[in-house]
Parts: structure tokens; C-alpha cells; sequence
């Protein structure tokens, strides 16, 4: 995923002077087909902006999934670009590969946020049994090295149940400011839980 990405990273911010000329799509996507660097500097210029307001409307405003589902877009484009001749075309095909990534996020972010239920659920079965849930008991630990801020919010939101706007009202925040924070405190208790199970020696 880090090699598709890379051709991206180092690119400049897109200039009006790049969009002066017109854009050659039969050329334009054989070269990327061929991995040709500057064809890529080229589609990051004239598509980029464009791509990132899109996936703002189809995510309703939330930045950082847009943000997340156009890197998972990009990634798709270097897999799968092919040789297009109707620039419409070449858009719409682009537009497909944007919901697919942002579909595959959402997919990602409600199995996480199962993931958390089932936490809640394994929690009250070892008061009630006194039974142990080793996955819950690692969860348990991530959430303990959270920030004091953090843990309320995910506490608020995802154990007491609490409204977002309820949650926003109280911290003097917009529902957005508050959603934003909540997606990245996911984010961070993901890859903190996913490095413990990848790095846990086995029994």
C-alpha cells in the first residue's frame, strides 16, 4: 500500500498554471498504465482538488473520511488505471473507484465499531461470571493509555450511548469537531490493538 502511494507524496500542491492546458486522456491514462511519474504529477494537478470536493459531498462534510477514502482511492488507481479515450468516461470510472473506497472504510469502521460492542458485551459477562476475555482484556489496556479527554469521549459515545450532540453540547464543540475527534481516537485504538495482537508471542 505504501509503494502505491508514494508516486502521491512528494507531489506539489496543484497549481491554475498546470490546468492551462488541455489534457490529453487517451495519452494521459496510457502513461499512467505504464507507471510514467510525470503522467502521475499530471492527474495529481488536474484531479486531485476535484476528487477531494467529491468525496466531501459523498461523505457529507466528514474530512478525515474523505481524506482516508481518497487515499484508499488513489491506491486503486494505480492497481487498476487503464487506457481511456472519453475524459467522462475517465471520470465516472474515477467517481466508481471513490464510493468503492469510501464503502470499503464504512464497511472497516462499523466492523471496528462491533468490535467495541462486543468489548462492552465481554466486559459485563466477566463481572457477571467471572470469566476472563483476553481480547477484551487487551482492548481494556489500549483504552487505559488513552488520554484522559479520549477516554470520556469514546466512553461517552460508545459505552454510555450518548447522543453526538448531546456529547457536543456539553464540550462546547460542533457534532463535526466532536465526530472528527472520535474517528481519530478509533484510528489510534486500532492500530494500538492490531500492534499488540501482530507483536503477542504465541502460547
Amino acid at each position: 500500500m505504501d509503494s502505491d502511494l508514494r508516486r502521491f507524496r512528494e507531489l506539489p500542491a496543484p497549481t491554475e498554471a498546470g490546468r492551462r492546458e488541455p489534457i490529453k486522456i487517451e495519452a494521459l491514462t496510457r502513461q499512467l498504465a505504464r507507471g510514467d511519474e510525470a503522467a502521475y504529477r499530471v492527474f495529481y494537478d488536474a484531479y486531485f482538488d476535484r476528487l477531494s470536493r467529491y468525496l466531501l459531498v459523498v461523505t457529507a462534510g466528514d474530512e478525515d473520511a474523505a481524506r482516508e477514502a481518497l487515499q484508499g482511492m488513489l491506491i486503486r488507481l494505480v492497481k487498476y488505471v487503464r487506457v481511456f479515450t472519453d475524459e467522462t468516461v475517465f471520470w465516472s470510472w474515477l467517481t466508481v473507484l471513490a464510493r468503492s473506497s469510501w464503502s470499503d472504510d464504512k464497511r472497516k469502521r462499523r466492523r471496528y465499531l462491533a468490535f467495541l460492542d462486543r468489548f462492552t458485551l465481554y466486559s459485563r459477562v466477566e463481572k457477571e461470571t467471572g470469566m476472563e476475555d483476553p481480547l477484551g482484556k487487551l482492548l481494556e489496556l489500549q483504552l487505559s493509555m488513552l488520554t484522559a479527554p479520549e477516554r470520556q469521549l469514546i466512553e461517552q459515545k460508545y459505552f454510555e450511548h450518548l447522543p453526538v450532540r448531546f456529547i457536543a453540547e456539553q464540550m462546547k464543540l460542533t457534532e463535526k469537531a466532536v465526530e472528527s475527534s472520535l474517528a481519530r481516537i478509533r484510528r489510534k485504538l486500532k492500530h494500538s490493538v492490531l500492534s499488540a495482537l501482530k507483536n503477542e508471542s504465541p502460547n
